[in-house]
């Protein structure tokens, strides 16, 4: 090499050449130790550099860049786009290599990656194991049916975060089953419910089964029915709240099946009269069980109880039982008792305060039953001396101990001076408002009666509206048919608050006694009122419940009464023959003719099928104010979709189920109507019967139908269980 002539040789010039520029240079390797490269980089796949190809060929002419364009390999080792990607790379700037192990020796290791690892792992491999033993728990109980030894099992496996899943099984694997499972599943429900699952894990399980009901339904047809009876038989035995069924309707997907299931749940089964009881046998559960059998066995337990002073059998007794919905009744007999016998108080207390606390009996029960005794201290008085007083003693005794809740009770304490305050205001009101209704039996102004309301309670309080309703009872009751159809056609005009309706209807039975004296027809009068309530929608069929629980005695009027609105409400036809039961229809002159009604929903329904405003069809049934007849425009509707094939009458129905205007009972029983004149429609329509069995499927995934009705062309069609 020649230094001195300021030359470089041509072999220094292009090694220089090579160092200055970078992309002449190979690749670096990477050791195949390395955990972020799983294969070696001399791998005959790895593509070769262009240095590589340099070396190959020998060649060391041109400009490394020049080579690299002209490259004709299939492959390219660049970076994706992004920076990322491409074998021999790094990869991109967030992405993680999850497949490989930790290493303690790299220098960035911490110990609590590992932990979190470990500890993620853990939980899986828990919720698995406890996921395989719930489903042999819930094999086993369905064998053996032993709830002691299922609660036994469950406390021992530890895991109460996970029990949200026992109670998605168990309902789902007896959803797939007989009524028997069905039953089985309900009563262990009920069992295991606060001392074994806690209530958040039950509200989080039945929130699981809501949101994969879509998957139900893909094996189990009518897996929204039966999820729906199981949601309301929880709701009945007070181990979901009511108010699951909107919060739960909030949070699911618009058009998931869960949406379907509430609204099933919800008109279907709670909003049916007696609800509790239907849904209690459902599935062949206290077959037979009445109520009055209930009220023997919680006084014969109490009786029991007193003698013995065993808790934790009367505990037993009152689970046994399984009526949770009832339990406001041993609330009141046991301090009924502790009133008469004072000896026993401090026993039967500490039997309530126990329950209490295990949570068996729960707070709303607790509530319910003092609030009976406080509606019947006058009663009571009459046979316990010193009712009041002994009862705020044993009111205040259970506040002390933490038991209940003082404030969720209606007064008694200030209730005499309150007596005391407003007793020349009652009065006063009392004399004023039998003068208004008389003048309103002679005019029929309900515009008057509106202003006298207004004008004397303007504070709308409650204990006057149950006055005047009992006062306008007691005065149409003996007076003829017309100024009895007046009253009923008031009642339903003045808009009280229907628990304002409820206490006048009370005070009316407990009354019944001296009103008997002057009108030998008061039991039958007073049904045919409390019917009549219920039939224009000022009374539901809960608040009916609610005045039967008050009137127990067997014998007594009050009893009676109940007994005879529930055998008029029960009749074919009910509706339409309690409206028309004082000569009227609905207003305080005579009402249309039932062919005249029938003519008009038909002509109304024609005028919509040929394009008619959906707005003013609506209307119309509404002006007709006779909404036990709803049945006949379905029925109608139906028969011109068979005939005619019709979809926009079918939609018709639809929005009216959906704004309330025709209801579940009355949609069953238009379907019931149709079914059972099948035969002459098929004189027209060949395939009616094939129509209506589709349009029956219809109506049911629409939640239409109650549960009761089924369609079988070899016997009757079922409706609410009767043929």
């Amino acid at each position: 090499m020649d230094f001195t002539a300021g030359k470089l040789s041509n072999e220094h010039q292009e090694q220089l050449r090579s160092a200055a520029d970078p992309l002449s240079v190979s690749p670096i390797q990477i050791s195949p130790k390395s955990p972020r490269s799983p294969k070696s980089p001399k791998s005959p796949k790895s593509p070769r550099s262009p240095g590589d190809r340099h070396s190959k060929h020998g060649s060391d002419r041109g400009s490394p860049l020049k080579n690299k364009k002209n490259s004709h390999s299939p492959r390219d080792g660049r970076p994706k786009k992004g920076g990322c990607g491409g074998k021999g790379t790094w990869g991109g700037l967030m992405d993680t290599d999850d497949g490989h192990a930790i290493d303690p020796n790299d220098p960035n290791y911490t110990s609590s990656e590992d932990t979190e690892r470990t500890s993620t792992k853990d939980m899986v491999a828990a919720f698995e194991e406890y996921k395989k033993k719930a489903i042999i728990l819930v094999e086993e109980y369905f064998q053996n049916d032993d709830i002691t030894s299922t609660a036994n099992e469950l406390r021992e496996l530890g895991m109460s975060c996970y029990d949200f899943y026992f109670i998605k099984k168990l309902v789902s694997m007896a959803m797939d089953r007989h009524d028997k499972e069905k039953e089985m599943a309900a009563v262990l429900l009920s069992a295991l419910y606060a001392e074994v699952i806690k209530p958040q894990q039950v509200y989080k399980g039945f929130s699981k089964l809501l949101e994969s009901a879509d998957d139900f339904i893909v094996d189990i047809p009518d897996a929204i029915d039966i999820l729906a009876l199981f949601i309301a038989r929880a709701v009945v035995d007070d181990i979901l709240p009511p108010a699951f069924l909107a919060k739960a309707n909030s949070s699911l997907p618009k058009y998931s099946k869960g949406i379907e299931v509430i609204k099933r749940a919800e008109k279907g089964y709670l909003s049916a009269p007696l609800h509790a009881e239907i849904i209690e046998r459902r599935w062949g559960g206290s077959k037979n069980k009445t109520v009055e059998d209930v009220k023997d066995k919680i006084n014969n337990l109490l009786i029991e109880y007193v003698v013995s002073g065993e808790k934790n059998e009367a505990c037993r007794c009152i689970k046994d039982l399984n009526m949770r919905f009832f339990h406001h009744e041993i609330v009141k007999r046991a301090i009924i008792m502790a009133m008469e016998k004072q000896q026993a108080e401090n026993r039967l207390l500490d039997l309530l305060k126990k329950a209490a606390e295990e949570g068996l009996i729960n707070s709303s029960q607790l509530s319910k039953g003092f609030n009976r005794i406080i509606d019947n201290i006058d009663d009571l008085s009459l046979d316990i001396p010193n009712a009041r007083v002994i009862f705020q003693s044993i009111i205040s005794k259970a506040a002390s101990e933490g038991w209940l809740c003082i404030s969720s009770l209606k007064s008694l304490s200030t209730q005499l001076e309150k007596q005391e305050i407003d007793e020349k205001l009652v009065k006063e009101f009392k004399v004023k408002a039998i003068s208004m209704i008389k003048e309103y039996f002679l005019s029929g102004e309900i515009i008057e009666v509106s202003r006298f309301l207004e004008s004397e309670n303007s504070s709308c309080l409650a204990e006057l509206n149950a006055i005047f309703v009992k006062k306008l009872i007691t005065l149409a009751m003996d007076r003829k048919n017309r100024e009895k159809e007046m009253a009923s056609v008031l009642l339903s005009s003045v808009c009280f608050p229907a628990d304002d309706v409820v206490n006048g209807f009370v005070m009316l039975i407990e009354a019944a006694d001296d009103t008997a004296l002057d009108i030998p027809i008061v039991v039958e009068d007073l049904a045919m009122f409390l019917a009549r309530a219920e039939v224009d929608e000022i009374l539901t069929p809960q608040h009916m419940e609610e005045i039967g629980s008050q009137f127990f005695e067997p014998n007594s009027i009050g009893n009676k009464v109940v007994l005879m609105v529930k055998s008029l409400l029960k009749g074919r036809l009910s509706g339409e023959r309690i409206l028309r039961c004082w000569g009227g229809g609905g207003s305080s002159t005579n009402g249309w003719a039932i062919e005249d009604v029938k003519d008009k929903i038909r002509k109304l329904l024609e005028e919509f099928e040929s394009g008619g405003d959906a707005k003013e069809a609506y209307r119309c049934i509404k002006e007709l104010g006779m909404p036990f007849f709803h049945h006949e425009v379905v029925k109608k509707s139906l028969v011109i979709i068979i005939e005619k094939k019709n979809e926009r009458l079918w939609g018709f129905l639809k929005e009216c189920f959906s704004m309330g205007l025709i209801t579940m009972y009355q949609m069953t029983k238009g379907f019931a109507r149709v079914a059972e004149s099948l035969d002459d429609l098929a004189l027209d329509v060949p395939d009616a019967e094939k129509q209506f069995k589709v349009n029956v499927e219809r109506a049911e995934a629409e939640g239409w139908l109650d549960s009761t009705f089924s369609f079988n062309r070899l016997g009757h069609p079922m409706e609410n269980g009767f043929c």
